[in-house]
This record gives C-alpha cells, sequence and structure tokens, in this order.
C-alpha cells in the first residue's frame, strides 16, 4: 500500500476513536446550517466565500473542522468546539460568565475568528482555514447540548437508548434525532429555509452571546426531563422535532447573518 494511502486510512481509523465531546450535529445537521446559510447571503459575502473556498460550499466545509481531528496537529481545536456550563445561572449570571471568559472554547475562539476575518491583509490560507472553522462552530453552538454541564462532558456521560440502541444524551442531539428523518441536507434545509424578511433581520442581529444563552435554555430542559438509561423512540422525536429544527434554522440565519456582516 502506498505511504499516502496508508497514512488516509490511518488517520481515518483514528477518527473513530474521537471523543464525542467536541462534536456537534453530525454531518447531516452541520450541513444543513451551512447550507441554509449559503441560501441567505448578500451578494457581497456570497462573492467572498467563492473567493475564499472556491468550489467548496458552506454545507461540504461545515464538517472539516471535525474531520481535521483525525490529525494530531490540529489537536489543539477540541475545545473550540463547545462551551460548559452550571446548571441553574440566570440571565445576570450567564451574561457576566461569558463577559469574564477568557478560557479556550466556542465563544472566545468564535469572537477571535471573526475579527481576524474582518482583516482585510489576512492571508488566503488563514482565511480558509478561519472561515471553515467560523462555518462549524455557529453550528455547535446551536446543538444544545454544547452549552451543556461539565460534569457529565456535556450529557455524554447520560446513558440512554434510542430505539433500544444504547447512546447518551449529547448523541442523542449530535446526530440520533435529526438522522433519524431520513432526509438529505439539500432537502431538509429546503423543508426548514421559509422565513420572513422581518424575522431573518431579526435574527441576523442577535448577538452571540444570546444564541449560547438560548442554547443553554434548552440543553436545562432536556438535562431535566430525562431520566439515566431512559428508553427513548417515537415519543421524545414528536416532542423535540420543532426545537431541534428551530435550532438548525438559526444556526443557519445567524451564521448568514455573521458572514454578511464580516464579509459585507
Amino acid at each position: 500500500m502506498a505511504f499516502n494511502a496508508l497514512k488516509k486510512l490511518v488517520l481515518a481509523g483514528l477518527f473513530l476513536y474521537l471523543p464525542f465531546q467536541s462534536m456537534a450535529w453530525g454531518m447531516l445537521g452541520h450541513r444543513v446550517v451551512g447550507e441554509i446559510a449559503e441560501r441567505n447571503l448578500n451578494c457581497k459575502a456570497k462573492k467572498q466565500v467563492k473567493k475564499i473556498l472556491g468550489n467548496e460550499s458552506l454545507a461540504m466545509a461545515s464538517n472539516w473542522a471535525d474531520f481535521i481531528k483525525s490529525d494530531p496537529s490540529f489537536k489543539y481545536l477540541d475545545s473550540w468546539h463547545y462551551i460548559n456550563f452550571k446548571n441553574g445561572l440566570t440571565l445576570d449570571q450567564f451574561t457576566a460568565n461569558l463577559m469574564q471568559d477568557t478560557a479556550t472554547n466556542v465563544h472566545t475562539k468564535l469572537n477571535m475568528l471573526v475579527k481576524e476575518l474582518k482583516n482585510k491583509n489576512l492571508s488566503q490560507d488563514k482565511k480558509q482555514l478561519y472561515l471553515r472553522l467560523v462555518v462549524h462552530m455557529v453550528g455547535d453552538i446551536h446543538q444544545p447540548m454544547h452549552t451543556g454541564r461539565p460534569e457529565d462532558l456535556g450529557g455524554n456521560r447520560v446513558k440512554l437508548f434510542w430505539f433500544g440502541e444504547p447512546t447518551n444524551l449529547h448523541r442523542l442531539w449530535d446526530s440520533d434525532l435529526i438522522e433519524s428523518q431520513d432526509l438529505s441536507y439539500t432537502e431538509y434545509s429546503t423543508a426548514l429555509n421559509y422565513t420572513t424578511k422581518a424575522q431573518r433581520r431579526e435574527l441576523k442581529k442577535q448577538p452571540v452571546s444570546q444564541w449560547l444563552y438560548e442554547s443553554y435554555l434548552i440543553s436545562n430542559k432536556l438535562y431535566a426531563e430525562l431520566k439515566p438509561e431512559e428508553k427513548l423512540s417515537y415519543r421524545y422525536t414528536f416532542d423535540h422535532i420543532d426545537t431541534l429544527n428551530d435550532q438548525l434554522l438559526k444556526g443557519g440565519i445567524h451564521l448568514a447573518g455573521l458572514l454578511n456582516e464580516i464579509f459585507g
């Protein structure tokens, strides 16, 4: 086997054993967020994204930050995908935590990347890296368990059963729930991408802190309603599909608004 082929096989194998704390939405969810964002970019942002990514769509770029974790040289990105909070924070406490936040997490690093992408002198390779990361991290923020609790690794230690198969609260929202809809990312995006001009304008104005707080409130509700080892199936989908879809749609519109701001 050629060396390059062997290297790719080894890296792919490593990817299968990565911890799930920094995964979000799975490939399908991230692509839905990216696709909705692309459909809501303004002309200037579309042009700049094309210059940076070439023929790579935002949907295809959206999972790069997970794929690259198979390369040990990018391990430093692991903690960029999430931020953990204690249970029961008020809005004031939550906001104070964010204002004092200096840790390496999705909040601080997303702010850094946005600032860097506004630098017109940034090199092409960094623009590409940073844009791919931004697309992914905005998706991460909208997966509620990426604002989960530190003691259980954002729900990874909350063991559950999904249609009889073992899972956990984090993975349930990463992939189990969304993949059970059995839609391609383009079908899913088309089904969700219905907002009024006023709704889009309002969503695009919302700051990252609000995205995080809304996800945090959802995660608190998800924790409260489940018992460890609980057996879940169709009823859970019925009760939560609207929340899931709302978060995917908001993620796409928020991402579009952020990229319009950066490149507009």
